[in-house]
């Protein structure tokens, strides 16, 4: 991991939809360099908490500082130039572009006044790094799911992000692609890029995360290294009331 600087801090997240708190005073630091999970029983509020670090939503209550910046009534572009990227689990290319044109995209409009040659090239050199190089002329739609993901994530770097932001990129893979995709996160973190994931695959979250933040019913239930929190009281009952059920 790398060094002790704040990349990400929320401070007391909170939202409400109507008569739902979906996220309630969410407290946490990502550090530079951390590979940071975020776990919890579907309808914990993950999903809504992520909208609230990348800028979907604006929260009813608490801030938000990305680098240093209190980045909290700012809009998911202004977010996204500050330093801040989202990988998706549900992969939206434009299907009728090539690989190499969606992540262009990216790297075009990631930071104000990019120029198109420059955006080119970073694609490719991304297309490189992501294993997607010899896909490059390829329609978007012709490719596989693990390509599709791999895509998504490319289209994330490309907008040359400091904190990246992934939901569920693990979904949907057969445990060979799983485990491609997780040697893809790391030598995302070895570019010097922080992750934060969510995942509901527990072996992929043991095998990545530094640090696990646990949600349950919009809360933080626990925060601590996979051991830690696998071992939490409250963690195990909150995952079908065994330690069994909780490694399942």
């Amino acid at each position: 991991m790398g060094g002790r600087d704040a990349v990400l801090r929320a401070e007391g997240l909170s939202k409400r939809f109507g008569g739902l708190l979906a996220v309630q005073n969410v407290t946490f630091t990502q550090y530079a360099g951390e590979i940071l999970a975020v776990i919890g029983p579907n309808g914990a509020g993950k999903t809504t908490l992520l909208n609230l670090l990348s800028g979907v939503y604006r929260p009813t209550s608490g801030r938000l500082h990305l680098l240093g910046q209190d980045v909290t009534d700012r809009s998911m572009e202004a977010r996204c130039h500050a330093g801040l990227g989202r990988a998706f689990q549900i992969v939206r290319p434009f299907p009728e572009m090539t690989v190499h044109e969606n992540v262009t995209v990216g790297a075009l409009f990631g930071k104000p006044g990019g120029r198109l040659p420059e955006a080119r090239e970073r694609a490719y050199a991304l297309l490189e790094r992501t294993g997607l190089a010899a896909h490059a002329d390829k329609a978007a739609h012709e490719l596989t799911l693990l390509q599709d993901k791999r895509l998504e994530v490319a289209r994330a770097l490309a907008t040359q992000p400091q904190v990246l932001l992934l939901d569920e990129v693990m979904a949907g893979l057969r445990p060979a692609e799983a485990q491609e995709a997780v040697g893809l996160v790391r030598s995302v973190r070895e570019s010097g890029v922080s992750v934060l994931f969510i995942e509901h695959i527990m072996p992929v979250v043991r095998d990545l995360a530094d640090r696990v933040v646990v949600m349950d019913q919009g809360q933080v239930l626990a925060e601590g290294t996979y051991r830690e929190v696998t071992a939490h009281p409250q963690v195990v009952a909150a995952y079908l009331g065994t330690e069994e059920g909780l490694r399942a």
